[in-house]
């Protein structure tokens, strides 16, 4: 007779004991189902013949490899400060990892602003725009991301990064809409943006051309492109993205950066994984330097490949140092108070562009550096801040504007006096497509020109760089909306023209961005100075990453880069 029989036969049986009985057999069958006994049973066979020393670390190992999968549980946003002192945005990604949340990825990424950059706009109205478009990357992220992303694998950082490109582009379209119906009932008389052509090609009180002497007459400047709008916000797009993708690591144990490789080449680890070249910034001498020279934003350090990373800094260190000597040396007024710019390069007024210049071959020769052999040199001119539209001509220097005819004129001269440079970054304004093309001509052979396209993206990043005679590199940064796959995506189809860049608000304490361009395979990275600590922590993380792939014996020390800062795709660094 069955055991259900008998304690429906006997009367003595308790009710208690009854609901147990059931409950037992409850318990018996949801074991069974999910295979518990079976998968215990072979479990201790294994460890019986195994003889672990650590048995629950041994049975918790096992069981581990049978957990769920883990999932995202929610997304939060809360407000940190950046390199700059602004207010910025740090996205955290929570998962459910048996049966318990926890804290998983946390990411913070450089942010263009999003609002006017015009110093009559005022300290106080920038700040307030920058906190409205924080708290509106909160609001997305508290009342729509984390709902979205709910329940998705945060290992398949394609799927993750396509449905944030969807919630973009949503946003985005809504915004547009908005800002062509205020501009639809705009009152007439409001002001323009964009300069008239009379602005562009000025007269005198006569109505003469101010013009060249003689027959000559200055072509009007090109009206300037309509920039595309920062929607408001869109930081949460590559921070929830970045922390998504440092998640993953996290889940399959391995660095972000060699997460990132595995992304990109769809397989496993490459034999061996190479460390970008630096560009390391040593001067800013633009508009907001004391001197007269505007031109030069960046004075920048290209070293020889194939240098340890603690060898390049080193170097470029001792080159500030006899820098900073020789200045205070030349002054009359005693040693001068050396300021540091956003970029973490010194700042150093300057009359005339050959001065910087002047001043880097004089450390150079005192140290013994060869210019042109060991170090070459590019400049970011950043040409589209420095054009005065009412003369319709460039404040390269204060005082003495030019042309853009003139302007392609002077960067022949200056290249022709100091072949160590080899590369200008943004030269001209990208309106001037016909000096872009004069000036390649004119210095193509020996220098490359590169566009900084850093610059935030409304369309998913779906589209590629805006093309220019005679341009051969992009600058590149993740910001705003840019989302993992988005770099990915542009460093692999335009492989060998991509250096990955850092903008003026550099996070203080994530340093993803090194473990990125690692992972990405870029030939060269661009920083910034050696004089903030946002750009020494990045700096510091690759030496680390360096450093264990020499422990590894996987870092590819071979100076074969191909880089956009060289002619014909051939680096003359990787000649020697």
């Amino acid at each position: 007779m069955s055991n259900k029989g008998l304690i429906s036969c006997n009367s003595r049986v308790s009710k208690e004991d009854q609901e147990f009985y059931v409950l037992k057999n409850k318990a018996a069958e949801y074991f069974r189902s999910n295979g518990v006994p079976q998968k215990i049973e072979c479990i201790l066979n294994d460890m019986f013949f195994d003889q672990p020393d650590d048995i629950y670390g041994y049975l918790a190992n096992y069981f581990s490899k049978l957990s769920t999968p883990p999932v995202i549980s929610r997304v939060l946003g809360r407000e940190i400060y950046d390199g700059k002192g602004e207010l910025s945005l740090q996205a955290e990604v929570l998962c459910i990892i048996k049966n318990e949340e926890k804290t998983t990825g946390s990411a913070v990424i450089s942010s263009h602003s999003e609002d006017s950059t015009d110093p009559s706009d005022g300290n106080n109205i920038s700040n307030d725009k920058r906190r409205d478009s924080v708290n509106v990357a909160l609001h997305w992220i508290h009342e729509s991301l984390s709902t979205i992303l709910k329940g998705s694998d945060p290992c398949n950082q394609t799927a993750v990064d396509q449905i944030l490109c969807d919630f973009f582009m949503a946003r985005f379209l809504e915004y547009q809409d908005v800002r062509n119906r205020e501009t639809e009932n705009q009152p007439p008389g409001m002001p323009v943006p964009e300069p008239s052509p009379s602005a562009a090609h000025p007269k005198d009180k006569k109505g003469g051309d101010k013009g060249k002497k003689g027959n000559s007459t200055e072509k009007p400047v090109p009206r300037p492109e309509p920039s595309e709008p920062v929607l408001p916000g869109s930081m949460a797009i590559g921070s929830v993205s970045l922390a998504v993708a440092k998640t993953g690591a996290v889940l399959q144990d391995v660095p972000l950066y060699k997460y990132i490789t595995v992304l990109r080449n769809q397989q496993p680890y490459p034999k061996e994984i190479r460390i970008p070249v630096p560009l390391v910034t040593l001067l800013s001498c633009g508009k907001l330097s004391p001197g007269k020279l505007n031109l030069l934003e960046e004075v920048i350090v290209i070293p020889k490949a194939g240098q340890r990373l603690k060898q390049v800094i080193t170097m470029v260190l001792e080159l500030q140092k006899e820098m900073t000597k020789i200045i205070n040396s030349a002054s009359k007024t005693g040693p001068m108070l050396t300021t540091v710019s956003d970029s973490g390069a010194l700042v150093v007024g300057f009359e005339r562009p050959e001065q910087p210049l002047d001043l880097i071959s004089e450390a150079s020769n005192t140290l013994g550096l060869g210019l042109g052999e060991e170090i070459h040199l590019a400049l970011n001119c950043a040409a589209h801040n420095l054009m005065d539209y009412p003369k319709g001509k460039y404040d390269v220097i204060t005082g003495i504007p030019k042309t853009p005819d003139e302007l392609v004129d002077m960067y022949e001269a200056l290249i022709s006096k100091y072949p160590a440079v080899v590369a200008l970054i943004d030269p001209l304004r990208k309106e001037d497509v016909e000096q872009w093309e004069r000036l390649s001509n004119a210095v193509g052979a020996s220098c490359s020109l590169l566009s900084d396209v850093s610059k935030p993206q409304v369309h998913g990043s779906h589209e590629d760089p805006p093309s220019l005679p005679g341009v051969t590199g992009y600058i590149l940064n993740q910001t705003n909306a840019f989302t993992v796959t988005d770099l990915i995506r542009v460093a692999t189809e335009h492989k060998g023209a991509v250096i990955i860049g850092t903008t003026s608000g550099e996070p203080c304490s994530d340093d993803s961005l090194s473990d990125m361009v690692v992972g990405l395979g870029v030939g060269y990275v661009k920083l910034g100075g050696l004089g903030r600590g946002e750009r020494l922590t990045k700096y510091n993380r690759l030496i680390s990453i360096e450093e264990e792939l020499a422990q590894q014996g996987i870092l590819d020390s071979r100076q074969q880069h191909t880089s956009p800062l060289f002619v014909g795709g051939t680096d003359k660094q990787s000649s020697t």
